[in-house]
């Protein structure tokens, strides 16, 4: 009997009925349709997908992975903002 697994995935973007998903760590793209996915989901909303052998089974969002991923960006959008990755380390002078 197979087992169910599950995994992160990232909607990358639409195009026309689908969705392109990048799963993993690895960020391997898969095309869903569209009615698969909560008919709230946009570009940039993390997944939990659910799989059985080789197909999804089960697609729902994760608002806290997604929440997280727009904190890290924000983040990183501040930092180039004030220009943090163009001081140099005093350490290395």
């Amino acid at each position: 009997m197979e087992e169910v697994r599950y995994e992160q995935g990232v909607i990358d973007r639409f195009e026309g009925e689908y969705a392109v998903i990048l799963i993993g760590q690895t960020q391997r793209p898969h095309d869903v349709m569209r009615t698969m996915l909560p008919a709230n989901a946009r570009e940039g909303d993390w997944l939990r997908i659910q799989w059985l052998a080789d197909q999804i089974t089960a697609i729902e969002l994760d608002p806290e992975a997604t929440a997280a991923a727009r904190r890290r960006i924000q983040a990183k959008l501040a930092r180039l903002r004030r220009g943090d990755h163009l001081q140099q380390d005093e350490t290395s002078e």
